[in-house]
């Protein structure tokens, strides 16, 4: 692939995906802050998309944009009106100074507070007190944010369905651990004050006193609703329920109780103890203090927290699975290899690997309901699942687990 086809590939798949980014920040579905740390710790990029169309120019991505739209009609390659607001009032990007972000000085690459930018976090009087914590789950993702919090310094109540699961979760913590100590990372000490954190239960009723619960588990609406049900009748007023669904509306959760006001998500990403990013979800009903309480205790658990409204893909998964989706159809038309897409993404973006690589991580099938979620959400034709990507989860080939995705892979 020349130089030239290289770059036309990787910009007519990003650009798209920056529109996006600029489209969430223009509905005031989340902070210009809190997209681009979303998708610096959530999916491991240099740069937020926001922060990218500044160095680009703004004037110079809407013009691409443009062209992009007059060959597709695709709605989501329309470049949206704060485009062209912003490039009217001079801030074209770092070069000027001034973009979706202020800079001290024209060309300089320190951003500067400004209207925007939001106030600081308040005291902690505002925020509720969590000194306990429960956990519904154990799978890699409970058993993950069991470890967070422990490792937190605080105690955890964790429920699963059988004491053998109870028995798994503390073994792969402790295996963990070990394995931690033996690389000089933490002590022998501190790991074992981690395991004295830890209490196991098969029942529910063990979570009656703490005061924040996360589910984990299953990604289905009828046995999260029942769990939630549940949980209204076992934890103690005031105390927050959280939910870590990636795709289930919080809402539909938290109607089922008699609290919405204490219904949050907080979606953790996997290896809950290794990724930063937690995205922090609110509905119509989830108070203030909640979200606040949430923010701070992210916080304290070295997390990265970005906070945004309930909808189908939060900020990272509504921004991720597009791009990757519209790579599988560039491949589809010919564009390349997915080899040579892959190459020119992360030769032209500096993104830490390419579409067809991190498809192949996170699972074909995994992304594929991502997407139909997507399209169920928004509705547009160009979020329709790319038949290639069908295939190959019909044919099991789902990624790395499997062997073979995108890209085949030795044992």
């Amino acid at each position: 692939m020349s130089a030239t086809a290289s770059r036309t590939i990787a910009d007519t798949l990003v650009y798209p995906y920056l529109n996006h980014a600029v489209a969430m920040y223009e509905e005031g579905y989340a902070s210009r802050e809190d997209i681009d740390a979303g998708m610096r710790f959530g999916c491991g990029l240099p740069r937020g998309p926001l922060a990218v169309v500044d160095e680009l120019g703004l004037d110079r991505v809407r013009d691409a944009l443009a062209e992009l739209y007059a060959q597709t009609g695709d709605v989501r390659h329309e470049p949206r009106p704060v485009l062209d607001a912003l490039v009217a009032q001079g801030r074209t990007g770092r070069a000027a100074g001034a973009g979706f972000y202020t800079y001290a000085a024209p060309g300089s690459d320190e951003v500067v507070p400004d209207e925007s930018t939001p106030a600081p976090a308040g005291a902690d009087e505002h925020v509720r007190t969590v000194e306990t914590v429960g956990v519904v789950g154990s799978g890699t993702m409970a058993t993950g944010i069991v470890q967070v919090f422990a490792q937190a310094g605080y105690p955890v109540t964790y429920v699963a369905r059988t004491q053998d699961k109870v028995d798994a979760v503390r073994s792969s913590i402790s295996r963990g651990l070990d394995r931690s100590v033996e690389k000089g990372r933490t002590t022998r000490e501190e790991a074992d004050a981690v395991l004295g954190r830890l209490t196991g239960a098969t029942s529910r009723d063990a979570l009656a006193d703490a005061d924040l619960v996360v589910e984990a588990i299953a990604e289905d609406i009828d046995v999260k609703t029942e769990l939630f049900t549940d949980l209204d009748r076992v934890c103690r007023d005031g105390a927050i329920l959280a939910t870590t669904t990636s795709s289930l509306p919080v809402a539909d959760l938290a109607a089922v109780t008699s609290r919405p006001q204490d219904v949050v998500g907080m979606h953790f990403f996997n290896p809950a103890p290794v990724m930063r990013l937690v995205e922090i979800v609110r509905t119509d009903q989830t108070a203030q203090d909640v979200l606040d309480t949430v923010r701070t205790l992210c916080a304290r658990t070295r997390k990265v927290p970005v906070s945004c409204a309930d909808r189908s893909g939060f900020i990272v998964n509504a921004l991720l699975f597009p791009y990757l989706n519209d790579a599988v159809r560039a491949l589809e038309e010919g564009h390349g290899s997915a080899e040579d897409i892959d190459a020119a993404v992360v030769a032209e973006h500096e993104y830490p690997m390419g579409p067809f690589a991190l498809l192949d991580v996170v699972g074909l099938d995994v992304s594929l309901a991502i997407q139909r979620e997507l399209l169920a959400e928004f509705g547009h034709p160009g979020l329709v699942p790319a038949q290639r990507l069908v295939e190959h989860v019909e044919a099991g080939r789902l990624g790395r687990k499997t062997g073979s995705g995108f890209l085949t892979y030795t044992k």
